[in-house]
């Protein structure tokens, strides 16, 4: 069976869509998923879920969500834990996310690379003119 998610960093750090976490949960044994969809806030899940929304398509700054999302993810990663994070697609967001992360994990030197890096495992990424302003924003050295 083909994965539908993907390996951000090795062993580590796991992205797709909101339908593969469980999988992943159960595959890699992720210790942590960090839900970035603003539009789902509560539900029952045999996993542990941080809910970090995003919201797409907003006209409004995303700059502290994704920070927020970045620290959440480095923090479990520092702490030994393995991640999953998704949105709804693993597109927008969850690329966003996977830039940021890589920039905050110094695994790459620009959001370009970082960009680059992410949809080199995950072809499907396609963050949005508004989020990469708001990288720009939180990641001004990149």
């Amino acid at each position: 069976m083909d994965k539908e998610y993907q390996e951000l960093v090795k062993d580590r750090i796991f992205i797709g869509g909101a339908a593969d976490a469980q999988a992943a949960v159960e595959s890699e044994g992720i210790d942590v998923v960090v839900d970035l969809r603003a539009e789902v806030a509560e539900g029952d899940y045999e996993y542990l879920r941080i809910h970090s929304p995003i919201v797409d398509d907003s006209l409004e700054q995303q700059d502290d969500s994704i920070k927020e999302a970045v620290e959440q993810i480095v923090d479990a990663y520092n702490d030994g834990k393995k991640i999953y994070f998704h949105c709804a697609g693993g597109s927008n967001r969850t690329g966003t996310v996977a830039i940021g992360t890589l920039l905050a994990l110094g695994k790459a030197d620009s959001i370009e690379e970082a960009e680059q890096q992410a949809t080199s495992v995950r072809q499907k990424i396609k963050v949005k003119e508004p989020l990469k302003e708001s990288l720009a924003r939180i990641f001004p050295s990149s």
